[in-house]
Order: structure tokens, then C-alpha cells, then sequence
């Protein structure tokens, strides 16, 4: 499903986010738009968490890390993808509250490695680039995902 670039986002995985901060204008200019704005707004997020999600779930890689296989069993995708929406909201300034729990808290018992985590993001990047997110904007879903990173990787890469 191809969405039309008003309806562009991102998924701000599953891991992740702390907000980005509003740029200041200069007086007399106009306010960039908040992020969440040029991502189109909730609907175009949602579909991107959604298709991010549902290329998580089953994802082979992933799923070798024994904790996230049975994390992925317990967890209904529907719910998982109620809360990355949320958080993805919010974090890119939209009018969400994610009251879901830490990143750390979320994902510490999942011993999260290095590689797992490339992996993600490499997921990531192949849904963003499916809904053809403009490249400014990528990079700065990348950069909120990227801030989650020490409160999600947990363990040395297996070998």
C-alpha cells in the first residue's frame, strides 16, 4: 500500500522516544512545523507503526533472541501498536500522551543485543523508505529512535 506523501510517517519503534525539542523562530518568522505535522499527522503514523510492527513480529532475526520470541507470543501486536502510535505522537509533537511504560523498563528483560538492535533499525528503515518518508524527516525519526538506544540494548552481541 503506497500512501500519497501527506500521509507519510513514522514508527517510532518499539522501542523508543524522548520529543524533539521546538526550534525557535526568529522574530518575525514562522515556526517550522513540528514534525508530527510534516509526517501528516496521526493517520499516516499509524499506518507506519502498524506495517513496522508487523514487520517486527515476525521478523526470523529477531525472534532467535528467546526473550523476544516469547515477548512477541505474550504481547498482542494490536496493543503494541496502540502504544508506538502514541509514542511516535508524541514524541514528533503531536497532541498523543504515551502513558505506556519506560523504554528501559519495557525492554531490559529482553536482553536486547547490538546486532538485534541494527536489525530493527534496518526494519525500520525499510518501512520508511516503503512510505517514502522524506529523508529530512527520516533522519529525524532516526535521531528520536537512536535517543532510546542505551535504555534498550542490554547485552555484548552473541557471536
Amino acid at each position: 500500500m503506497r500512501l500519497s506523501r501527506r500521509y507519510v510517517l513514522l514508527p517510532r519503534m518499539v522501542f523508543l522516544i524522548v520529543g524533539l525539542a521546538p526550534t525557535s523562530a526568529l522574530p518575525g518568522e514562522t515556526p517550522a512545523p513540528a514534525l508530527y505535522e510534516r509526517l501528516g499527522g496521526l493517520a499516516p503514523i499509524s499506518v507506519v507503526v502498524s506495517d513496522f510492527i508487523d514487520a517486527l513480529v515476525p521478523d526470523a532475526v529477531l525472534n532467535q533472541n528467546p526473550a523476544i520470541d516469547a515477548a512477541r507470543q505474550r504481547v498482542p501486536p494490536a496493543y503494541l501498536k496502540y502504544h508506538v502510535t502514541a509514542l511516535v505522537c508524541q514524541a514528533t509533537g503531536g497532541p498523543c500522551a504515551y502513558h505506556g511504560r519506560s523504554m528501559k523498563e519495557s525492554h531490559t528483560h529482553l536482553n536486547i543485543t547490538e546486532a538485534e538492535w541494527d536489525r530493527m533499525v534496518t526494519v525500520f528503515k525499510q518501512v520508511l523508505a516503503k512510505h517514502q518518508v522524506p529523508q529530512t524527516e527520516q533522519g529525524e525519526l532516526l535521531a528520536i529512535v537512536g535517543s532510546t538506544k542505551a535504555d534498550i540494548v542490554m547485552a555484548a552481541s552473541k557471536e
